[in-house]
């Protein structure tokens, strides 16, 4: 090839790199929840922290109680001065939010920002919330404030943030699950996130209605976590409550604990470690107190006896006595471990991630969500928090232009091919 050949080549290569630059590869997708009642149940977000925060901190930007956030990670809430402690940089934690029915989708409500110097919806969106919501849902979510310009905001404006939460019945495959909206990262894949979170390829598909495997950097995930759900009477005011595996929740006005122990769909409750002023926990009729179990082994098998938790109704703890028999007795109490507050990121062991057969293979074809893109900034496609519908090829393969751009070094050596 020659030299006038080769400058020919390596032109039409950075014309079309150029051109390619000019058009996004994909667009960042969220999974939405169309819903038509006005009632809330439990679901987490995962939020990694922009910078070193207090727990208080943490909680209050996303209107959460400090001990229930330090719960739901199963961190030592018995540490003094927990809320205070300072949690590193880049840390992962799940946030337990209620999530609601807000224009016909789920989606958080009740969750405030109060603005600082220098922030901008940019910074908030992107930084502050770790991409959980876009700049454009927050200005939607805020018509009476004066965000005309997005880079120059009044400090002390308060700020709706309207994050994004699933339901499902807090069920999946007819078991009882937590939901986690999760922003995927550069380095993240469906495989890796289904071994980590202990779910499969074939249900992240079907929960999230994707059509191929491929996921990119920004989409928001539903992630189906395994749990243990309460039964509480509907007039209870903690009706509703799911705790995910391995974890704890807090209720009753900080006097009950709940956990959910490693693989149990059990809720088990006990006097919280903090309870100072609470309502009686004994059962009627019964010495036994909440969380107490007695077992008694006979020919017919072991007669079980035990108190347990029935919901804060009317700022009283409800507590029932329950007998039953079964065919053996039943072991110790299993409770999830508990770690220090942490000061530096722990070290991530992931499980080894299973073969795509192995998998589930193909999503199911009735899809529980709608995929939307999570900003409508790009291309013209509707805000997650716009009418449902699926993106088609928006986190899949690129078009015919953005195919040349994503593979600049293989057109490269096809061009080189073709001159030789």
């Amino acid at each position: 090839m020659s030299f006038q050949d080769l400058n020919t080549t390596l032109g039409v290569l950075t014309l079309l790199v150029l051109v390619g630059a000019f058009f996004p590869r994909a667009t960042s997708k969220s999974t939405i929840e169309p819903c038509s009642n006005s009632g809330t149940c439990s679901s987490l977000v995962g939020y990694t922290l922009y910078t070193d925060l207090k727990v208080s901190e943490v909680a209050s930007l996303f209107s959460v109680d400090p001990i229930s956030l330090l719960l739901a990670n199963s961190i030592d809430i018995s540490y003094p001065d927990v809320e205070n402690h300072i949690l590193p940089s880049q840390l992962f934690v799940k946030v337990p939010i209620p999530c609601s029915c807000i224009d016909g989708i789920r989606k958080s409500g009740g969750i405030f920002y109060k603005t600082r110097p220098s922030d901008t919806l940019t910074a908030i969106s992107s930084a502050v919330y770790g991409g959980l919501v876009s700049a454009d849902q927050i200005k939607e979510a805020n018509p009476d404030a004066s965000l005309s310009d997005p880079l120059v905001i009044s400090v002390g404006t308060k700020l709706n943030i309207p994050l994004p939460c699933t339901c499902f019945d807090n069920s999946d495959n007819n078991l009882p699950a937590i939901y986690m909206s999760y922003v995927v990262k550069g380095v993240d894949t469906l495989v890796g996130i289904a071994g980590r979170y202990s779910t499969t390829v074939n249900d992240l598909m079907n929960v999230n209605a994707l059509g191929s495997m491929e996921i990119v950097e920004g989409d928001i995930l539903a992630i189906p976590l395994s749990a243990c759900a309460s039964s509480f009477p509907k007039y209870a005011s903690d009706y509703g409550l799911v705790v995910p595996n391995g974890s704890y929740a807090i209720t009753a006005s900080h006097c009950v604990q709940c956990s959910c122990g490693p693989w149990s769909r059990n809720l088990y409750c006990t006097p919280a470690s903090l309870a100072v002023s609470c309502s009686s926990m004994q059962c009627g009729n019964s010495n036994l107190m909440l969380g107490n179990v007695t077992a008694q082994q006979s020919s017919a098998g072991c007669n079980v006896t035990s108190c347990n938790y029935s919901g804060y109704v009317n700022g009283s703890i409800s507590a029932t006595l329950s007998s039953t028999l079964q065919p053996r007795c039943p072991g110790t109490q299993q409770f999830p471990a508990l770690v220090a507050p942490p000061t530096v990121i722990p070290e991530l062991s992931f499980t080894p991630a299973p073969s795509p057969s192995e998998a589930g293979g193909f999503p199911a074809t009735n899809p529980k969500s709608s995929t939307v893109p999570s900003s409508g900034a790009v291309l013209g496609f509707s805000p997650a928090n716009g009418p449902t519908g699926s993106v088609p090829g928006s986190s899949s393969s690129c078009s015919l232009m953005n195919q040349l751009s994503c593979s600049p070094i293989i057109l490269l050596l096809c061009l080189v091919k073709f001159s030789l």
